[in-house]
């Protein structure tokens, strides 16, 4: 029997009670584990340690029923968050956001569903295609996590700023910075779309040539981060490694239209040739 059945054990405890008191030593009990043990072999399996699932997990399912006319208050100490503060400050420290921010936007937050160690098959196959050189406006994030800059970019309405209140396509775009050694990453709409307000923003030329695209799996509200991530490491580990074509430096980006609601975006890839 390997280390993940034990851990699965764990696992299914803390799904059956995120509304309860769970105790480490009882996770570790179910598991068969020391306490010692069980929290380096939990990290191992899921690269998270027990209590940072547990947030993770018990935040999912407040994010989830926030939709619903019930105070978050209510929900969050359901949940065994004891305080409304409490509750605030573990919601920013995940998404970077309020919890009154995410109700009024609903923007697209990355959620964690119960861990399974079932794989499950994933491909996406590309459409190629040639683009012309094009200009982007956009904010420069000031997050380690791209995602947390959506968060602020999405709940915000910074694209309509940008347009003067049209809905338009936002490019998410990712650059590799050798000099920092770091992946900068932006958040814009194109040049001839802006109307509004341009302060603390910069103009980014994207180069034309070709470009692999690809379409993320149309999914829910609550996975479209996750399926996002998922394509993303189907592209770097898969399809670049298999296809015969190399990635040619510069901008990589993301296309999606939030107010859209279609939890699928567009990813773009330039490739040489």
């Amino acid at each position: 029997m390997d280390y993940k059945t034990h851990i699965m054990r764990a696992i299914n405890y803390i799904e059956n009670n995120l509304k309860n008191n769970i105790k480490l030593s009882d996770c570790a009990r179910v598991s068969g584990y020391s306490d010692y043990h069980f929290i380096r072999v939990f990290k191992e399996a899921t690269g998270f340690t027990p209590a940072d699932y547990m947030r993770k997990r018990r935040l999912t399912e407040i994010i989830k029923r926030m939709r619903q006319d019930v105070p978050i208050s209510e929900t969050a100490f359901e949940y065994g968050f004891n305080s409304k503060e409490n509750f605030t400050r573990a919601f920013i420290s995940e998404h970077h956001i309020l919890p009154t921010e995410y109700k009024k936007a609903l923007n697209s937050l990355k959620l964690y569903e119960a861990i399974s160690f079932a794989i499950q098959p994933f491909e996406v196959l590309p459409e190629l295609t040639y683009l012309k050189t094009f200009d982007v406006i956009a904010y420069m994030s000031d997050e380690a996590c791209p995602p947390n800059f959506w968060n602020k970019y999405n709940s915000r309405k910074w694209s309509k700023k940008l347009s003067g209140g049209k809905v338009c396509e936002d490019y998410g775009i990712s650059a590799w910075n050798e000099s920092e050694n770091k992946l900068d990453y932006f958040i814009g709409i194109r040049k001839n779309n802006v109307l509004g307000n341009t302060d603390g923003t910069v103009e980014l030329s994207i180069p034309g040539g070709l470009y692999a695209v690809f379409t993320t799996p149309r999914t829910s509200h609550y996975d479209f981060v996750n399926t996002i991530h998922r394509t993303w490491d189907y592209i770097n580990n898969k399809w670049l490694q298999n296809s015969g074509y190399r990635r040619k430096s510069g901008y990589e980006f993301e296309l999606y239209v939030e107010e859209s609601r279609t939890y699928s975006e567009k990813i773009y890839i330039p490739l040489e040739g």
